[in-house]
């Protein structure tokens, strides 16, 4: 199968999941994670109307964002190193993986220099796992709170990356998890805190995450094919 049909395969899993959830379908942004693939897959997407693409490596979304259409919008998912920031706070449409205040000061310091207002989200670890990023849920409205006050960014909402697993239901009670918290934080009226975005799901269990709430679904094997990271 081609990558386009990959994608409409995906599109109809997500409009499925939605209807299930009683959800609108243009409440969940699908994102192409096109990281490790070259910019001829991320074309070959373009006829479709797809512009939510998704890179993990600050290095492969600049030289991307240098050669593809403007209108493209670029999402930082990946772990994000505070002496990358200033490559891309002027270039991504979003950071989903703010795990630190010191990450958060830097993009506010970047984006200040940039004059530019840049989307966040805090990226927790739900699961606990210790091969993740991610700061751990109790941690999390105090960060939020401390970055808020921070000028130029804007808390959108919360990130996570769930467990790989065989089944996907294994990762509900992860995806229920992230949602609780995030109407627990929009509860507290934080100024400069909106929790409008839960990042959750990828290409294993996307769909209970849309059941579960996600409003950005982050799809990288399921369009694009297994990766090649000898290539990387």
């Amino acid at each position: 199968m081609s990558i386009c049909d990959n994608y409409k395969t995906v599109e109809e899993k997500v409009q499925k999941a939605c209807a299930k959830a009683g959800r609108d379908r243009s409440e969940v942004t699908l994102i192409a994670v096109s990281k490790t693939k070259p910019v001829s897959m991320i074309e070959e997407l373009l006829p479709l109307g797809v512009r939510d693409f998704g890179e993990n490596k600050v290095q492969e979304l600049t030289a991307k964002e240098e050669v593809l259409p403007k209108d493209i919008r670029w999402h930082m998912i990946g772990h994000l190193q505070r002496n990358k920031v200033k490559y891309i706070v002027h270039k991504a449409c979003m950071i989903h993986s703010v795990d630190s205040l010191r990450l958060a000061q830097e993009i506010s310091k970047e984006a200040l220099k940039h004059e530019v207002q840049v989307p966040i989200l805090i990226e927790v670890n739900v699961a606990g796992e210790e091969s993740k990023f991610g700061i751990s849920p109790s941690e999390t409205e105090n960060l939020i709170r401390e970055a808020a006050k921070l000028p130029n960014i804007h808390v959108e909402g919360l990130m996570t990356i769930a467990p790989y697993v065989d089944d996907p239901e294994e990762n509900r009670t992860v995806f229920r998890n992230l949602r609780n918290l995030s109407v627990d934080i929009r509860g507290k009226n934080i100024d400069n805190v909106n929790m409008n975005v839960l990042s959750m799901g990828m290409t294993g269990d996307y769909e209970v995450a849309i059941e579960e709430g996600a409003t950005h679904v982050r799809v990288g094997t399921g369009i694009f094919g297994e990766r090649n990271y000898t290539l990387s």
